[in-house]
């Protein structure tokens, strides 16, 4: 018996793309917010798509905002102000955008969400509708979490190193977030 083989393609078989949502996106013809979360960082990138390649329209990394005084962390406050910091990079581009969250499940109140919601703050028309908690966006929740664990110093020793306070995150996010807007 002859056993047929079907060739699945490379970046799906490695779990890097889902075509069937690439092709619902391309569909629309809109330029797309792409949000994509590492374990130390949030890149956020507009992207538009050209037949010979996508071409990347602007582009916000959450290490930017360390110039501006903000320890970049990939929490939800960073995705926010990386969002902002992205919208403020695209003042020239006025079409509507579609968000790309790539194989990230949609979880309300997640770091994805926060970046669309800094984007769509910052001036950017998002075809999606985004819910986030402003408790969260704001860092109120690392500043309770803090306060709880005045005991275990090594929960918040990065922050501690970059001489940020923990429990002031929040006035902190709120000056960056003026001199990002």
């Amino acid at each position: 018996m002859i056993s047929m083989y079907r060739h699945v393609k490379t970046r799906r078989r490695s779990a890097l793309t889902n075509y069937k949502k690439r092709i619902a996106l391309l569909k629309s013809s809109l330029p797309r917010i792409v949000v994509r979360k590492s374990n130390r960082r949030i890149t956020m990138q507009v992207i538009s798509y050209k037949q010979d390649g996508d071409v990347v329209l602007a582009s916000a990394d959450s290490r930017e905002l360390n110039k501006i005084g903000w320890p970049a962390r990939a929490n939800v406050p960073t995705a926010y102000l990386t969002g902002l910091l992205l919208a403020s990079k695209c003042k020239g581009i006025k079409e509507k955008m579609v968000l790309d969250i790539g194989l990230y499940k949609p979880v309300k109140s997640s770091i994805i969400f926060a970046g669309a919601k800094g984007a769509s703050d910052g001036g950017i028309q998002l075809m999606n509708s985004i819910e986030v908690d402003n408790k969260r966006i704001s860092g109120q929740h690392i500043a309770e979490y803090s306060k709880m664990q005045m005991k275990s110093q090594n929960q918040f020793s990065k922050y501690k190193k970059s001489n940020v306070n923990p429990e002031s995150i929040v006035a902190l996010f709120e000056t960056t977030k003026k001199k990002i807007a």
